[in-house]
Parts: structure tokens; sequence; C-alpha cells
């Protein structure tokens, strides 16, 4: 099968179900934010695996990012398409709660806004949640238009707190100074 199919050299594209629109439309605006995220995540992922203490946040990331392609497709469906995407797993919210609790849990408490930087992973982090809003933003639009899954937003919600989070360990467990904003 080849990679390309010309369909789309018109503007338009397909979503899952058959309906053609155009490649502007909300929908394919929230998903291709999440495809996005999905390659930062994977990045990010990349980076951290390389370091056997950050390793088990990488296991986590892959998981992620096979929840965020769950989103992507629940995003991606038009008229025709309901049913043809398998849910968001039930717990996935609810697992990141517990994961944003636990690393909370093991975090100093903080008094002041934190800057992203201080190591390229930190920043990585930074860029996978301010990546996740804009996704999360782009869904919301996509679901003042249309019929979206409310849980994929919740999901986006959530994660984007995750991703902050990530930060703020890989500073501890790296040992690197927390930049605190300093008005």
């Amino acid at each position: 099968m080849k990679i390309y199919t010309r369909c789309g050299d018109k503007g338009y594209t397909s979503l899952i179900g058959g309906e053609r629109v155009a490649k502007y439309d909300s929908r394919v605006e929230a998903y291709g934010s999440v495809d996005e995220l999905i390659s930062f995540t994977a990045l990010l992922a990349d980076k951290l695996c390389k370091d056997i203490k950050l390793a088990p946040l990488a296991e986590e990331l892959r998981r992620i990012e096979s929840q965020l392609m769950t989103v992507s497709a629940l995003l991606a469906i038009g008229e025709g398409g309901e049913g043809k995407v398998p849910a968001l797993k039930e717990d996935a919210t609810q697992i990141l709660e517990h994961l944003i609790d636990q690393m909370q849990s093991e975090l100093p408490t903080i008094t002041k806004f934190t800057i992203p930087g201080g190591d390229e992973r930190i920043s990585l982090c930074h860029v996978c949640r301010t990546v996740c809003r804009r996704a999360e933003r782009a869904a919301l639009h996509a679901a003042s238009e249309h019929n979206v899954d409310c849980n994929a937003i919740i999901y986006l919600n959530r994660l984007s707190d995750y991703f902050y989070l990530v930060g703020r360990s890989v500073t501890m467990k790296c040992s690197v100074e927390e930049i605190e904003w300093i008005p």
C-alpha cells in the first residue's frame, strides 16, 4: 500500500467513519495536536530511559503514548464512526491521578511558580505540558462544535498536570536546582 493517496491534495481529509472534512476542521486540529504530543512524549521517554533512575518514568510515558493514540482516534470520529474506536480505558484518568499524587508526595512543597529549565529533560517535560494544554484547548473547541468523548478531554487536562510533576520529579532525581519565578 502506498503512503500517499492524493485524496488530501485539495485540503480535505477523512475522519473515522468516512466523513470528509477540511483539514482545518476543529477535530483535525485537535487530533493533530494530540499527535504532536505523542511525538514529544516519545522523545521525552527516549531521553529519560537512558538514565536508570528515570527509566520507570519512561516506561509510564510509553503507556501514556498508547492512551494518547486512543484520545487521538476518539477526536477523529466523524459521522458514521461511532463505535469504531475503543473507549479510553475507564481507569486511565484515575491512574494519572494516582501517579500525580505519588509524585507530589515525594516532592518538596513549592511556594512559587517554577520555570522550565536546568536540564533539557526538564525543559522537554514542560514542552509536553504546554503542547498538552494546547491539545486540550483544541479538543474543547472541537467539543463545542461536535460530539467529542468527554473522557478524552478530562484525560488531557490531567495529563498536563502529570507532565508538570514529571518535570519536578526529574529535577529532584537529577539533583538539578529548581528555577523559581521571581517577578
